[in-house]
């Protein structure tokens, strides 16, 4: 009965209750259009349209990293003690046993600030690189090899992304893994100056963005045992953790993460673009620099 009254609400002639015709199909329809971003005044390649990429994928990989500083805490404590933290239930129990819900949020700072800059970085740097090497290429080759171009271009601003990420995830992973070492960034990095400089915590990040050029996981264990043993090497790594452990080590949890991670850094990122009117990533070749 609802239906066939709401049929004959729209039949011709019908007035509503204040004596208007109902609106006609086509302004219904006009209604929940969604209006399209208006076109941006950035131009493309330009130091405008870089700043704009690297603002995006400084919201896109901040917020999200800071989203899962829980899972982050029970997946390093895996890492570094799987003695104690032998699954992911017992740890996320041991945890809230221990040092109740604010355990769950250390290192939070640190991861905040950290994977900000190192989403500024690599976003802002991948569009970036992907245009000079285009423009290396030239417009020929550019179109033909695409994919490597801009595979390039990504790789190059991953390294340089995570020398930016690395002292703040080395005071993340101390923070989160060893009890009062620090309360945070700001206790928590001079004190790593002033014991060690930050040439442990760069050679950790550096060997971490080669290795995860090859496979991730096994340099996420890698970054949290040269972070918590001081003055370790990577054969240490291996002697101690076994290569079986180095790789599968709280594997499903970080799959996760990473997946989640992945999908709304991106999201977010071409969110961002198509809010300033860009194309989205891949939308198209760069255009030649003008000779």
């Amino acid at each position: 009965m609802m239906t066939s009254k709401r049929v004959m609400n729209l039949e011709p002639g019908f007035k509503n209750s204040s004596g208007s015709p109902p609106p006609s199909t086509a302004e219904i329809k006009r209604d929940f259009l969604i209006p399209a971003p208006k076109e941006s005044r950035i131009e493309m390649f330009s130091p405008a349209y870089f700043a704009a990429s690297a603002a995006g994928g400084l919201v896109s990989c901040g917020v999200t990293h800071t989203a899962v500083t829980p899972l982050d805490v029970v997946k390093c404590n895996m890492q570094i003690d799987p003695a104690k933290y032998k699954s992911v239930s017992s740890g996320f129990g041991i945890l809230l046993k221990e040092q109740g819900i604010k355990g769950f949020f250390k290192g939070w700072a640190p991861t905040l600030l950290g994977y900000s800059a190192q989403g500024a970085f690599k976003y802002g740097l991948y569009e970036y690189f992907k245009k000079y090497y285009s423009d290396i290429a030239g417009p020929e080759y550019a179109a033909k090899y695409k994919t490597l171009i801009y595979l390039a271009g990504s790789a190059s601003a991953e390294i340089i992304a995570d020398v930016a990420l690395c002292p703040f995830e080395a005071v993340k992973v101390r923070v989160q893994t060893q009890p009062g070492f620090a309360r945070g960034l700001a206790d928590g990095l001079p004190k790593i100056i002033r014991a060690e400089g930050l040439g442990v915590s760069f050679s950790g990040g550096y060997i971490a963005g080669v290795f995860c050029a090859i496979i991730s996981h096994p340099a996420d264990n890698l970054v949290s045992f040269l972070n918590n043993a001081k003055g370790a090497t990577v054969a240490d790594a291996v002697n101690k953790l076994g290569l079986w452990g180095l790789c599968t080590r709280g594997l499903p949890l970080r799959i996760f993460m990473i997946g989640t991670l992945t999908g709304a850094q991106w999201g977010i990122y071409d969110a961002s673009k198509v809010f300033f009117g860009l194309p989205t990533t891949g939308g198209g070749i760069p255009a030649p620099a003008p000779k």
